[in-house]
């Protein structure tokens, strides 16, 4: 059988490859992935580019799925904290309580981050925290594609907010946490099969193989936890 497409948000790409990876060694099928930004991928699979495969943030996968651009049911793969980091030999701010994490993010020069999940989280906060005015011209947003640990390990961010695997372990950056208390957001991953797919229990196959013990411990190597 050739090998299965996907595409996934950039914030899956390193656990996504493990799983493939896994699900290969197990004698399932194979995949390749194609990992982009979320807004991107779910403009592509809109438009009827065809995968097997489409890994997006809950949210976005029910979108296209009430617009019957991908197929039912939804299948949740992991769960992924949001985290700030800052330039790694720079001094990290407390982000303990929601109150510090929200003096932190008053006075950082800059703040920066995604056109996902996370980014829309953030911006939440700041309107929430009434920071909008303070804030203005400070933020730094990401293009898509291009991981907010980028933006905080040249400089050109103080303080980076992102999902916990796109931080973690990238280099120039030291991870400072996840966010505290009503602060905290978990993003749902999932799947679905692409609405053309000509392998559809194949790629339902591998599904079952993202979802087994062995992948739950993949998963949270990764940093993520199993939905």
């Amino acid at each position: 059988m050739s090998t299965l497409t996907g595409i996934s948000s950039m914030a899956t790409r390193h656990v996504l490859a493990e799983l493939a990876a896994h699900a290969a060694a197990a004698g399932g099928p194979r995949i390749v992935f194609e990992s982009v930004g979320g807004v991107d991928a779910a403009k592509r699979v809109a438009a009827g580019e065809s995968f097997d495969l489409v890994c997006l943030a809950a949210d976005a996968l029910d979108k296209l799925l009430a617009a019957g651009h991908v197929q039912a049911p939804r299948v949740d793969l992991v769960r992924s904290a949001m985290a700030v980091a800052v330039r790694a030999g720079a001094p990290g701010p407390a982000i303990d309580t929601e109150a510090a994490l929200r003096e932190a993010v008053a006075a950082a020069p800059s703040v920066g981050y995604s056109t996902g999940p996370s980014g829309n989280h953030l911006l939440a906060l700041i309107e929430r925290w009434g920071l909008k005015d303070t804030l203005a011209g400070r933020l730094v947003q990401a293009p898509p594609g291009v991981p907010v640990a980028q933006l905080v390990a040249r400089g050109d961010a103080a303080l980076g907010f992102q999902q916990m695997p796109e931080l973690a372990g990238q280099p120039g950056i030291t991870v400072l946490g996840t966010l505290p208390g009503a602060a905290a957001q978990i993003t749902t991953f999932s799947a679905a099969l692409g609405l053309g797919t000509p392998h559809g229990d194949a790629t339902r196959a591998l599904l079952a193989l993202f979802n087994d013990d062995a992948a739950a411990a993949i998963k949270r190597r990764c940093g993520l936890e199993p939905a």
